[in-house]
């Protein structure tokens, strides 16, 4: 076992961790804050697991899974508006944290990959984790003002 799956091991026991006891309990504005951050930590352990056992299929499945993680979100918000808007999910303070992660991640992962093209899939990665985990809790915490709803 290296550094890297150690890293990748704590992310998924702790933060996945937290995530299933969110969505698995309390009120739905709490549910739905933490399906999108089992997204915003499940794609940065994938690409510490891919560092780890020199996989890099791994970082295809994290680039899929930041890719269609936030449109999860975005439906869940879609569906739940009129229950969302009564108690809008405030979670801005767990928002970035996740998103600071993801950028160390990325960042990490990046620097031990070097100049190649995998470092170009591992940016459009990163670029797409923290992109899509604004903008899905963005939408989740009422929406962008002046967008119609409807």
């Amino acid at each position: 076992m290296n550094g890297w799956i150690l890293a990748a091991t704590g992310t998924l026991g702790a933060g996945l961790g937290t995530a299933l006891w969110g969505v698995a309990t309390g009120p739905l504005r709490r549910r739905v804050v933490a399906q999108n951050m089992s997204t915003a930590l499940a794609c940065p352990a994938l690409l510490l697991l891919a560092q780890g056992c020199t996989r890099p299929s791994y970082v295809d499945l994290a680039l899929v899974l930041a890719l269609l993680g936030p449109v999860g979100t975005l439906v869940f918000a879609r569906l739940l508006a009129a229950e969302l808007a009564d108690d809008p999910p405030r979670a801005w303070a767990v928002t970035w944290a996740a998103a600071g992660f993801g950028a160390l991640v990325v960042g990490a992962v990046c620097v031990a990959t070097g100049p190649s093209r995998a470092l170009v899939k591992l940016l459009v990665t990163g670029v797409l984790l923290i992109g899509g985990n604004v903008v899905a809790s963005r939408a989740l915490s009422g929406g962008f003002r002046g967008a119609g709803r409807g």
